[in-house]
Order: structure tokens, then C-alpha cells, then sequence
């Protein structure tokens, strides 16, 4: 993985949400958008999770970028596809990095989404997590903890519905069963194994695919739907391969490499 990226087209980077339900079939066709369009997605996250994510990236179709440096956030920003800030491991560097790359996303129209790693332990990380979702981001990505800090109520349908609505965003909040919603329209996905939680980065990852599905999609119920049934399959496929964490850490990525319509049509557990 390179800071350069190869030139590519742009496509649209919003649009207002289609009122359509994710099908197995609409998202296998992201899936194959993705590969054909190639979006560069820059993202913003910790180092221990930087060669996790790009490789996952990669895998997927898309093109990532991670340069943190003041001089270089604003021209990487305004030429992505998607923005992906994550608070893992968040030092002053990435805080400043986080909020020109997001003032450059909105004037650009570049669509960015956040993974608020951690916020319920340092209350300084959720003020500035609160702080981020003020500025409207297309997709929240948090687990069950994380939305308990951001929300202060426990996870339910209508909690993360009422809360996506009050914030004006499309929220994912991940566990046994996935939820998605923008507050009118709410989904869930069963797809995932268990080994997926015993590896650095994953839901890290997870959440730059998302950025990468909602490049080439507008609607963010379909593109944050489509990125999680597709690391969900991947993960139950690279479970069968996998004797532990480690094996399955290298399984996963040729597991989404290796994804086809075919085998989303046939595995996805969409309600």
C-alpha cells in the first residue's frame, strides 16, 4: 500500500436515500460496483490498524490512503472517494487531522463516516465523538458499548432508531445481529463468527468497507447493509479455514478477495 493513488473518475458522493429495502441481489450489485469503480478511500485510524484495514480495502476492490500530515489531509480528502475517521489510539495529531479532513469532506461532498472507537471509556474521546457527530457524518459505525456512551440509554430498534434521527445520520450498531438504520428504515444482519472479535482491527476494518460500499452507493442503508454482509460472509467463510486468530486474520482477507454474487445471494441473513 502506497499514499499514492492512481487517477480515477469520480462518481456521485450523495444523493437522497432511495426508499428500498437491501436484497441479497442489490447488494452482491454494490459489491460488483465497487470492484469495476474502485473508489480511493482515505482514512484516518490507528497504526495498530492501519495494514489490517488497507489489506481488507484492498481485498474489496477499493484503493486506501492514511497520510495524517497536515500539509498533505486537505488535497487526499478533496480527491477521495469516502472519508473514514476512526478515534482508535486518538493523539493530537488526528484530532486536528480529523476536523480539516471533515471541513474538506463537506465543502468537497465527500461522503464521511465515523467508527467512534472507544468513546465510553474517555470522556474527552466521546465529547469530541459528539462533537464530530454534530458536523452530520453519512454513516455512524459503533458497537453495542460505544452507542451506550454516545446515547447514554441501552441498545434497542427504537433506541437506534430515535438516536439516528435526533442526529441526523445513518447509524450501525454491530452485535449478534447487526442493526442499520436511518431511523425509518431499519434493518438487520445475522451474517459474522465469532472469531471475528479476536482480531485487532476487525471492526476497524469493517467500518472502512462501509466507507468503501457508501463510495459507490448513495443510499447508506444499502451500502452500510451491503459492507457488513459482506465481511459477515467473508467471516463465516474464512472461519472454516481458520484453526484461531491468526489464520483466520489471513483467511479473512482471501475470503473477501475471493467473494461473489453468487455466494452473497446464497449466505446472506438480511431481515
Amino acid at each position: 500500500m502506497t499514499e499514492e493513488s492512481t487517477p480515477h473518475t469520480h462518481h456521485p458522493k450523495s444523493g437522497p436515500a432511495r426508499d428500498r429495502l437491501p436484497t441479497p441481489d442489490r447488494i452482491a450489485a454494490i459489491g460488483e460496483r465497487l470492484r469495476q469503480r474502485r473508489p480511493r478511500i482515505h482514512v484516518l485510524t490507528s497504526p495498530v490498524a492501519q495494514t489490517f484495514t488497507a489489506n481488507l480495502l484492498l481485498a474489496v476492490g477499493a484503493d486506501p490512503s492514511m497520510t495524517v500530515s497536515p500539509e498533505e489531509v486537505p488535497a487526499f480528502v478533496a480527491n477521495a472517494d469516502a472519508l473514514l475517521i476512526n478515534l482508535g489510539m486518538l493523539d493530537r495529531a488526528r484530532r486536528d487531522a480529523s476536523l480539516t479532513a471533515i471541513e474538506v469532506a463537506k465543502e468537497e461532498g465527500v461522503p464521511w463516516v465515523l467508527d467512534p472507537v472507544k468513546i465510553e471509556v474517555s470522556p474527552s474521546r466521546l465529547d469530541f465523538a459528539r462533537r464530530l457527530i454534530d458536523l452530520e457524518p453519512a454513516l455512524v459505525h459503533a458497537n453495542h458499548a460505544e452507542f451506550r456512551g454516545l446515547s447514554g440509554v441501552e441498545t434497542s430498534e427504537t433506541a437506534v432508531r430515535e438516536y439516528a434521527v435526533h442526529t441526523l445520520s445513518t447509524f450501525v450498531v454491530t452485535g449478534e445481529v447487526d442493526l442499520v438504520t436511518d431511523g425509518k428504515r431499519l434493518v438487520g444482519i445475522a451474517n459474522g463468527h465469532p472469531l471475528m472479535d479476536r482480531v485487532t482491527a476487525m471492526g476497524c476494518a469493517a467500518t472502512a468497507i462501509a466507507a468503501a460500499f457508501r463510495a459507490v452507493e448513495p443510499d447508506p442503508i444499502l451500502a452500510a447493509t451491503a459492507a457488513l454482509v459482506a465481511v459477515g460472509v467473508a467471516g463465516e467463510i474464512a472461519a472454516t479455514a481458520a484453526s484461531g486468530p491468526g489464520s483466520f486474520a489471513v483467511e479473512i482477507v482471501d475470503a473477501l478477495y475471493a467473494l461473489d454474487a453468487e455466494t452473497l445471494l446464497e449466505r446472506a441473513k438480511i431481515r
